[in-house]
């Protein structure tokens, strides 16, 4: 399974964007605090239209409590970074849980927990202009590049309420 987790998320509007990005992937989201935010602020429900009932999320003290209650793969985010998200294998064969940790907007993920897991921190590439992308546009970009390579697991690929053939009519 493909968990996306937001370590100390600032700005509610990405996450809300994140939230939806989740629903939309069948992705659970791990929230590490503290946040910038309160989850009932309107912003985040407007971000991420109102599909929080939808949403598997699940709300961690810190970085320890999170790491205590999930085993699986972890992947780093980080503008420092020195691989390509594009270089690792995704295909998941042996149905472990997968987690795409990206830091606070500010700051990202402190250099302790980074230095850790060197092997597999990474970095979108984008040039010299830009330090970073916006958080919800990463999420997306990772968690689609996970699923192409996973074949998008089950996910529709037509919009269902319109029908398969809604272009050919």
């Amino acid at each position: 399974m493909n968990h996306i987790v937001l370590y100390q998320p600032e700005i509610p509007q990405n996450t809300g964007n994140i939230m939806r990005t989740c629903v939309a992937t069948k992705t659970k989201l791990h929230l590490i605090k503290p946040l910038g935010f309160s989850l009932d602020e309107k912003y985040v429900k407007r971000s991420s239209a109102n599909y929080m009932d939808k949403l598997d999320y699940e709300l961690y003290e810190n970085f320890e409590d999170f790491k205590e209650k999930n085993k699986g793969i972890y992947y780093y985010f980080t503008r420092y970074g020195k691989k390509p998200h594009t270089s690792f294998n995704y295909e998941n064969k042996n149905n472990d849980n997968l987690y795409f940790i990206f830091g606070k907007e500010s700051t990202g993920i402190p250099k302790e927990i980074l230095q850790a897991d060197l092997d597999y921190c990474m970095r979108i590439p984008m040039t010299k202009d830009v330090r970073a992308l916006n958080l919800s546009n990463c999420c997306a970009i990772v968690i689609y590049e996970a699923l192409r390579q996973q074949n998008y697991n089950d996910l529709l690929k037509y919009e269902p309420h319109k029908g398969i053939d809604y272009l050919e009519k």
